[in-house]
């Protein structure tokens, strides 16, 4: 019983039509609820339709912070209007991204400060719809947009839970997510064997305080390195940590699942 806790199905990277093969290939890995994150406003729609074809795909909303000088000032008022829709399960993918520059037309103050304002506003809008909130952060070196996403948090903790999504920090950072009621996600990066920081975090971790996750189509795990990824190969992740752990991939399967209780899943 395993979940991919952050897949994006509806990515040009995977036809329409190919869908349905994809969550049976999943299933018949033993993966039993799939978790596919909007990134934008034009993405909202084609997740929520595959979870309408698909019980185990539930959508968490929101706007990458990729996308946040795209995205309308009205935007978290639009994606509002779906906080009740039985197939939303939470909100994001949100965060900040300090990795790529500014586009054009943004300085890199005035970028990065729009992301941390739809931040804090994807927070209220989870608190007052009783949803978490999942959260990406990337830097080109150090950790400022992890501190920048976990001061954000920690405003808001008291209310609402964050998962940081495939996570490459170190523990002591993952221990600071933890201590204010979060959780941690790893994916593919965890079975790289140039990654061994981030399977010694994994390994370090309590029982309980981490989901796994493919962030397919991209970061595809060992033995799929460089390819495409899809929700069934969260096996080989679970399976890589499981070893790593000494724990049986029974263990590791239940415990990360049980963490994505996590998510409001429609019964």
């Amino acid at each position: 019983m395993l979940t991919d806790s952050h897949c994006h199905l509806a990515s040009h990277r995977f036809e329409t039509a190919e869908i349905p093969t994809l969550v049976e290939r999943a299933r018949s890995a033993g993966v039993t609820r799939m978790v596919s994150l909007v990134t934008d406003l034009d993405d909202l729609q084609p997740n929520l339709d595959i979870a309408a074809a698909h019980p185990e795909v539930s959508v968490c909303i929101g706007i990458h912070p990729c996308h946040v000088h795209e995205a309308p000032d009205d935007a978290i008022d639009r994606l509002r209007t779906h906080v009740t829709d039985p197939r939303v399960c939470g909100i994001g993918e949100t965060g900040l991204d300090y990795y790529h520059p500014a586009p054009d037309g943004w300085d890199e103050e005035s970028f990065r400060q729009r992301q941390r304002d739809f931040l804090d506003a994807h927070f209220r809008l989870a608190a007052a719809a009783g949803l978490n909130v999942v959260i990406h952060t990337r830097d080109k070196s150090g950790d400022a947009s992890f501190r920048d996403a976990l001061e954000i948090y920690r405003r808001h903790a008291n209310g609402t839970r964050a998962v940081f999504h495939c996570f490459i920090g170190p523990a002591e950072n993952a221990m600071e997510v933890i201590g204010l009621g979060g959780l941690v996600s790893f994916g593919g990066v965890a079975t790289f064997k140039n990654a061994s920081d981030v399977l010694a975090t994994a390994v370090s971790l309590p029982s309980g305080s981490f989901m796994l996750e493919t962030d397919s189509p991209y970061l595809a795990p060992v033995p799929h390195r460089g390819k495409r990824n899809e929700p069934a190969f969260v096996r080989h992740v679970a399976e890589h940590l499981a070893a790593a752990r000494g724990e049986s991939i029974e263990t590791l399967a239940a415990s990360t699942h049980a963490a994505c209780d996590f998510f409001r899943f429609a019964p």
